[in-house]
């Protein structure tokens, strides 16, 4: 009885504990089942938006298009939870990656000024470039200097022009020297006493070719320095013996041997007739407009950067020249070369130098200097004394100097090749202006000319 009863209680103790392990295992499988929709959901809630910071807008550049941004991850769930530093990182990393692109571009190809234009966009033109070198005196014949842009006006065929280019600066000097060997013996003495200061006039930039005439034109030199020695030797080989002046013999030596009305000596009266002794003078040539063509023509060859002249030492008279002073002329404004004199012997005094330009028909023309130096805008210094006649070369050489310069494009055509008349006005009362009163286009000074100085704003007329 004891026995079963123990049995009894041994059995009710196993099946106690075997239903405190079923219990004990049904609690720990029985909670697992509802946790996985718990987690899943959990991890389906999206985080808390993060706080941006916007991207400064003084460094985005409208030049370049904007990187396309890379796709975000589709699956939320391969994704942890995110830091406070992500989200704001992937903005400022974009912009910045677009920002340093564009300034790379930038770089490499400069955006260019706003004066500046496009070749798809530029209109290109044929347009001629024309200079006018020209000098200001007062009233009292002194040089005025201190002009500027502002104060002068320029004008052709009475349209006022676009100055692009005005300067002050002396330029170097390419002169054709022409000395006149058919004066009179007593004034080429004074010319050849006067020659040996020419050389001092010039300075080391600039260079000279020398002409002489008298029956015909004679080419001394090719332009050479200024100041070597071989201009002094040239110089100094120019000086000529000028000529004595051929009158008609009259009074009594101009009969033959005569007696009783009858000439009585064959040989001075070889018509045995009555009358007085025939002498054929010869004619006296002075060809002045061939030797300026000739000096035109070597200054013509010298580089557009030089100042063109021709320097003239004559008495102005001109008789037999081949060349015409209307061709001559119209060959020095195509070139732009500037013809300017010294004027010797009798047409240098007051008055006789005025009625000098009185030409008569079928005569030798007295004095065709002026002429020249006013329609190239030169001038022309009359001097009678060795010492006026040096004084000369050296006032001459310092007013080409003192010479204003003005550039314009022209608004003629280049296929009008007719003259063109120029005016310079400056703005201040009480001032004389010499300049040229026009010109001839000339292709050959207009091809390839390099660009001109930047271009300025005259203010509008008055």
């Amino acid at each position: 009885m004891t026995l079963g009863k123990q049995t009894m209680g041994m059995g009710g103790l196993a099946l106690a504990l075997v239903v405190v392990a079923g219990r004990t295992d049904g609690q720990n499988a029985l909670p697992s089942a509802p946790q996985a929709p718990a987690q899943q959901s959990q991890q389906n809630v999206p985080n808390a938006p993060q706080p941006q910071t916007l991207p400064n807008l003084n460094s985005i550049t409208p030049v370049a298009a904007a990187a396309p941004e890379p796709a975000a991850a589709s699956s939320s769930t391969d994704v942890g939870p995110t830091s406070d530093n992500q989200i704001p990182s992937e903005a400022p990393s974009a912009s910045a990656q677009a920002a340093a692109a564009a300034q790379a571009d930038q770089d490499q190809n400069p955006t260019p000024p706003a004066s500046t234009r496009n070749a798809e966009n530029t209109l290109r033109l044929s347009v001629q470039y024309h200079s006018i070198p020209f000098t200001v005196k007062d009233s009292k014949g002194r040089l005025v200097p201190g002009l500027t842009w502002r104060d002068v006006r320029v004008y052709e065929n009475g349209l006022m022009q676009h100055p692009v280019f005005f300067t002050t600066d002396s330029q170097p000097l390419s002169v054709a020297l022409v000395i006149d060997q058919s004066v009179t013996h007593d004034t080429m003495e004074k010319i050849n006493a006067s020659l040996s200061a020419l050389q001092g006039a010039f300075s080391p930039y600039d260079e000279v070719a020398v002409f002489t005439y008298n029956n015909g034109v004679r080419k001394q030199t090719d332009f050479t320095a200024a100041q070597s020695a071989r201009l002094g030797a040239i110089l100094e080989r120019s000086k000529g013996e000028g000529r004595d002046p051929l009158m008609g013999m009259t009074g009594p030596l101009s009969h033959g041997s005569i007696i009783n009305n009858q000439p009585i000596d064959g040989v001075t009266d070889p018509g045995h007739s009555a009358g007085s002794l025939q002498l054929t003078v010869p004619r006296e040539f002075h060809t002045l407009n061939d030797a300026i063509l000739a000096a035109a023509q070597e200054a013509a060859s010298a580089s557009r950067d030089r100042r063109r002249i021709v320097y003239v030492v004559s008495d102005g008279k001109e008789f037999g020249s081949k060349a015409s002073q209307k061709e001559v002329i119209k060959y020095l404004l195509t070139n732009n070369v500037t013809v300017w004199a010294t004027l010797v012997g009798d047409s240098a005094i007051k008055g006789v130098g005025f009625l000098d330009r009185i030409h008569l028909p079928l005569t030798m023309r007295d004095d065709v200097l002026p002429k020249y130096t006013a329609a190239t805008g030169g001038q022309t210094d009359p001097e009678f004394r060795p010492t006026g006649i040096e004084e000369s070369f050296a006032r001459i050489t310092d007013e080409v100097r003192a010479q204003y310069t003005i550039g314009y494009n022209t608004h003629e055509s280049p296929l009008n090749e007719s003259y063109r008349r120029t005016e310079v006005r400056v703005l201040r009362p009480g001032l004389t202006i010499i300049a040229k009163d026009g010109y001839y286009p000339n292709a050959r000074d207009n091809a390839q000319r390099p660009p001109p100085p930047p271009p300025v704003t005259p203010s509008a007329t008055p």
